[in-house]
């Protein structure tokens, strides 16, 4: 079993609905438990800023999946969400991003992990070192001090 964080995000379609949702999803994938839960903050979009904000979270799942068969789970996942991609940092009514599995590295064409830029996203950064305090990322969330996130439950 493998421990993996997964970062979720949503802006459109009641997206704390959304994020709620995929919690309940994501404790059905196969072969995987939903062991931790963040709260969920909302947060000003980055890339395209002509949208609404984020309501954002992390999910903690102890699976028994290969990373690329989780990601194939997130993926689908998304799908029943009706995930488009317009272009880059469009709004989205869900987005799920694997963002550790392990200790592994994993760099193939569609798969990205550590997700390359969590570090950089407060978003990522403090529902995940909220439910994870023992990861190596709090100089990278004071780094992220200047972006606009708040907790909303």
């Amino acid at each position: 079993m493998t421990l993996a964080y997964v970062g979720i995000g949503s802006n459109l379609e009641d997206p704390e609905s959304q994020v709620r949702r995929a919690f309940d999803e994501l404790a059905n994938i196969r072969e995987t438990t939903l062991k931790g839960k963040s709260s969920l903050y909302r947060s000003a979009p980055m890339g395209h800023a002509d949208q609404p904000d984020f309501i954002n979270a992390v999910a903690a799942l102890e699976t028994g999946l290969s990373a690329e068969a989780l990601f194939g789970e997130l993926k689908g996942i998304e799908q029943r969400h009706g995930r488009e991609r317009s272009f880059a940092n469009a709004p989205r009514t869900l987005d799920l991003d694997l963002l550790l599995f392990g200790n592994t590295t994993i760099r193939t064409e569609n798969l990205l992990v550590p997700h390359p830029r969590m570090h950089e996203r407060a978003f990522v950064l403090r529902p995940l070192l909220e439910i994870a305090p023992q990861l190596p990322f709090e100089a990278a969330l004071r780094a992220c001090a200047g972006q606009k996130i708040e907790r909303i439950s």
